[in-house]
């Protein structure tokens, strides 16, 4: 019989405990279902590693805990991401309901019939990233998010709480960001978003593209704003929902890279996929080309 684990991050968003019978339910349409929950930080990166002998992994979590999933494995089985968390970025991505059973049937239907896509894997400094990846302006809202810490029941702060982050710091520079950085062979910018696929995020329903040919089938894709003034900034704004930001001619760009190297005049806050990776004062990016198999 197909052995499906199922790794559960119990205090994602979106993760409830019906939710979760509603989800194995539908995966045992497709095999025999082994629970296996997240107790801590990096908690998954050991779970997945320990499965990684399984027929397929599917996890029921948020981008997070993706993101340390997808750092446990090497020679990864087929992969499900079933959407739990508050954004849950990447099964969005993929075209896959919000509904969490929904999406589990979806994946089980993909286990039967053996159905899977070749995605590619980003890195930067070493560390795997599934959609997205920034240094500067939105590694700092990550950051300052993380700070808040998490409810009393551990949830996470909102998409609306990210978004008014990201505010806040523009405000305190005075939606100002000069040239703080050089990506090699480009050019100075003062910030950087790498994007593994499209869209870069979600602000609420609605998809935050940055890049209409980022591909998750390709390599990785990049805009960086020379610099960001009050004038440039609600027009940088507007490129970025519609993903045509790499059309302005104030915006260095590169597209189905292999790499990327960027060096900072200043260590610089970076995430990957919402995860703080702390301050770095060079950020080394490659693409694993279909690192991973993932059921749709």
């Amino acid at each position: 019989m197909t052995r499906i684990v199922l790794i559960v991050n119990p205090y994602s968003s979106g993760v409830s405990r019906p939710q979760v019978e509603r989800v194995e339910a539908a995966l045992r349409r497709a095999g025999e279902v082994e629970r296996r929950q997240t107790e801590r930080r990096g908690h998954a990166t050991e779970l997945a590693a320990a499965a990684g002998e399984a027929d397929a992994i599917v996890v029921y979590a948020g981008d997070g805990t993706y993101n340390e999933v997808v750092n446990g494995l090497d020679r990864a089985p087929p992969l499900g991401f079933v959407p739990g968390g508050g954004a849950s970025v990447f099964p969005r991505a993929l075209g896959l309901p919000r509904d969490a059973a929904a999406a589990a049937a979806r994946i089980a239907a993909a286990i039967a019939a053996g159905r899977t896509r070749p995605v590619t894997a980003g890195r930067v400094n070493g560390r795997r990233f599934l959609f997205a990846c920034g240094l500067g302006v939105d590694a700092e809202a990550v950051r300052r998010v993380d700070r808040r810490g998490r409810s009393a029941d551990g949830r996470r702060a909102s998409n609306l709480v990210f978004a008014l982050t990201v505010a806040r710091v523009l405000l305190e520079r005075g939606l100002r960001l000069e040239p703080q950085l050089e990506v090699e062979g480009h050019g100075r910018a003062a910030c950087v978003f790498v994007a593994n696929g499209r869209p870069y995020t979600y602000a609420g329903p609605a998809p935050f593209a940055i890049l209409r040919d980022a591909d998750f089938a390709a390599g990785l894709d990049f805009v960086a704003p020379r610099r960001v003034t009050p004038l440039s900034l609600p027009r940088l704004l507007v490129r970025m929902l519609r993903g045509t930001t790499a059309d302005d001619p104030s915006v260095l760009a590169g597209h189905d890279l292999d790499t990327l190297l960027v060096r900072c005049d200043r260590p610089l806050a970076l995430q990957a996929d919402g995860e703080d990776l702390g301050d770095v004062t060079e950020a080394s990016f490659a693409a694993e080309r279909g690192a991973l198999r993932v059921l749709v």
